[in-house]
């Protein structure tokens, strides 16, 4: 799906023309992939927009850096501010925003210490990622998720994503919309870019963070839609084949949203239709970033937007 531009990029502090946001070939993350990155959605409502989960998408940044040991030279506030302005500043929403601190142009080689943190935030309209209105045909992966203490699944970082690269290609080859990997000991992990669901038996469940998959902000907004609708949640080792005799299965993140699946390796998900527990937490969720349910949970951050795309 190709990027629609808009007029400015945050870059350290200033907005700048978004073809002005270009760095260097000798940038250390071009050679060694030395970034940590976010996605965020905001949406349209009634009274305006916002920006789902704002605090808790630039706090996972923030520790992303961290376990890099990539210092940011911004404050959590600061960061969160940046966002509102870029997204103001464009007057565009809904909108996919794209946060990413990442090493420049500094000293060749693997020790990323010498070259310097440099941080942009830009944004653009973008619409469904999972594809299938009817459910989404998916299969599991020949790629494993990475192994505990190779690479730091709770870090969202752009050399992660060369293993999320495999899965999806590989799903694509074969005809599928989406890949799922396991973990190193063939249990069910995510997918490429998305947390995992299903359900069987009225309860749902879910991988836990053990198993090699990322801290998801919508994983987590998911949980507690769940809980608050009294609907049983077990966070556990799932074998794959759950999959093929389960209820209902879905995946969740910022791209994904809530996304149903049909199929796994061509074995049809119960009818292949949305089921009643995934259809009640879409709805929830959509309810509340829409604006047509409270914000009960304080998720949504507002902006003003002169236009809408």
């Amino acid at each position: 799906m190709p990027i629609e531009t808009t007029p400015n990029i945050w870059h350290n502090g200033q907005l700048i023309p978004w073809e002005k946001a270009q760095i260097h070939v000798m940038s250390h993350v071009i050679h060694y992939g030395s970034s940590v990155f976010e996605g965020i959605r905001a949406y349209t409502q009634p009274t305006g927009a916002g920006i789902f989960r704002l605090r808790e998408h630039m706090q996972r940044l923030i520790y992303s850096a961290k376990i890099y040991r990539m210092p940011i030279d911004y404050t959590l506030d600061q960061l969160c501010d940046a966002v509102i302005n870029v997204v103001e500043a464009n007057g565009v929403a809904p909108c996919y925003i794209r946060p990413i601190a990442f090493r420049g142009y500094g000293e060749i080689g693997v020790s990323p210490l010498k070259s310097p943190v440099e941080v942009y935030i830009a944004n653009f309209p973008w619409g469904k990622y999972v594809a299938g209105n009817d459910g989404a045909d998916v299969c599991i992966s020949s790629w494993n998720r990475l192994a505990p203490n190779t690479m730091p699944s709770l870090a969202k970082a752009g050399a992660n994503y060369m293993n999320s690269q495999l899965i999806r290609m590989e799903a694509d080859a074969n005809g599928y919309v989406e890949g799922i990997a396991l973990d190193r000991n063939g249990y069910l992990s995510e997918g490429s870019g998305e947390n995992l669901f299903l359900v069987r038996d009225g309860v749902l469940y879910t991988t836990p963070l053990a198993n090699s998959v990322l801290n998801g902000i919508t994983r987590d907004s998911i949980l507690v839609l769940a809980r608050q609708m009294g609907i049983p949640v077990v966070e556990q080792t799932l074998p794959r084949e759950l999959l093929y005799i389960c209820d209902e299965a879905f995946f969740t993140g910022t791209a994904a949203e809530v996304s149903h699946l049909r199929s796994v390796d061509r074995i049809m998900i119960a009818d292949g239709k949305m089921g009643p527990i995934t259809t009640a937490l879409h709805k929830a969720f959509f309810d509340i970033v829409n604006g047509n349910a409270p914000d009960r949970y304080n998720w949504l951050t507002p902006v003003t937007v002169a236009s809408k795309a």
